[in-house]
């Protein structure tokens, strides 16, 4: 078939979009311009290959975008304000980066005035709904084609079909699904379609090779990680690598997170995030110590929302801006130290130094010593505290008749 279609393909490198690119320039002759969008999971090494592999698959051209930045400039920032974990435990890794992807994609499409876009996303999965979302949102009338999705093609058929092509690429890797991002890697295999099973060792793109613990203090500066070990760098960016490479290798931040896809069926994907767990905690260890309670207690519900809504794709809705606008805030104060201990497998945060730490002795130590009142003060608080509970019981006991 022959076509002079010009589409647009968010392109890997991997497996999926491998066979699409495939698919696309040989069984519909269509003219295709593939686009990686870097978001700090790829060496420049490893991006030349990617290239040089669209290019022998057939691409018309080829663009390498540096996201890195704009990634955490735009999402990751706000997951780190926020402190969110999906289902308290999953730092949102590929979930924040397919949108960032998805914006960049839609930008090449513009520039190219493509026809249509492609993704390589399954039926089966959370990718397909952020993509298509966001193209439809900001490309409104491109097409969006999905060769893996519409014909619900399986691993081993994509493998048979580009092994008939006499493509060639590392099949044994497609065994394990791996997506590594600057906020953690994501590894899927036989094991996590299942309710039961973990990942062998060998699946784990990070091996553990640390097994003395160490200390890391990490610097933040109104709530953004600027320093680590007194080193310091120019972009946060620049930070969250370094720390992974420290505590990667003692296996900190595997975890394997069961939880709901927009679609409404359960998923289980393993990952591997040390920089962003300890990270986040060491963030809202801090936060612990200077921001009054109703500033976490509202910060907690916003957070919630905001991790959830982001998961499902919902990053381009406004109430999203007004979120992030109250996390900046939140965040005037959130200046110092924060001590952790890797260990094989687990850390510790052992404590932080802050300017406006409101756990100051001048006011009192808990469980100890009052010096801001007088044990006066106490009584009649408590007692104008719970007035309101006292009324109400004495006037349901009144007419309880008890």
């Amino acid at each position: 078939m022959s076509s002079d279609k010009k589409v647009v393909i968010g392109f890997s490198g991997g497996l999926d979009t491998s066979y699409c690119v495939k698919y696309l320039t040989e069984e519909k002759g269509y003219e295709v311009h593939s686009v990686i969008v870097n978001t700090g999971g790829f060496t420049d090494e490893e991006l030349k290959q990617v290239e040089a592999h669209a290019y022998k698959l057939g691409v018309k051209t080829h663009t390498t975008v540096d996201a890195v930045k704009s990634y955490y400039d735009r999402i990751i920032k706000y997951l780190i304000f926020g402190n969110c974990l999906k289902n308290n435990t999953y730092p949102l890794s590929v979930s924040a980066e397919r949108l960032s992807q998805a914006l960049f994609i839609a930008e090449h499409v513009k520039k190219l005035n493509a026809e249509a876009v492609v993704h390589g996303s399954t039926g089966a999965g959370n990718d397909q709904v952020r993509f298509d979302m966001i193209f439809n949102i900001l490309i409104p009338g491109v097409e969006i084609i999905t060769p893996i999705r519409d014909m619900k093609l399986s691993r081993e058929q994509e493998v048979a079909y580009l092994k008939n092509k006499g493509v060639e690429m590392n099949f044994e890797k497609s065994v394990y699904s791996i997506n590594k991002g600057l906020w953690g890697t994501s590894v899927g295999g036989k094991e996590t379609l299942n309710s039961k099973g973990s990942l062998p060792e060998s699946a784990w793109p990070t091996q553990v090779t640390k097994t003395d613990s160490e200390e890391v203090k990490l610097g933040f500066v109104k709530g953004e990680l600027k320093s680590v070990n007194d080193k310091t760098f120019n972009h946060p960016t620049e930070a969250i690598q370094y720390l992974q490479s420290i505590a990667g290798a003692y296996g900190i931040g595997r975890d394997i997170h069961v939880g709901d896809t927009i679609i409404g069926i359960k998923g289980r994907v393993g990952f591997e995030a040390a920089a962003p767990i300890i990270i986040i905690k060491a963030h809202h260890a801090l936060e612990k110590h200077v921001l009054t309670k109703w500033q976490l207690n509202w910060k907690d519900q916003l957070s919630l929302f905001y991790g959830n809504w982001l998961h499902e794709g919902q990053i381009l809705d406004p109430v999203m801006r007004d979120i992030e606008s109250f996390f900046e805030s939140s965040q005037a104060n959130v200046t110092g130290e924060v001590f952790v201990e890797l260990l094989p497998y687990r850390y510790q945060i052992t404590g932080i130094e802050s300017k406006y730490d409101l756990m100051s002795s001048q006011f009192g130590k808990y469980g100890e010593m009052n010096n801001g009142w007088t044990g006066d003060d106490v009584r009649g608080f408590s007692k104008i505290f719970g007035n309101q509970t006292v009324i109400y019981n004495s006037v349901k006991n009144a007419a309880d008749g008890k």
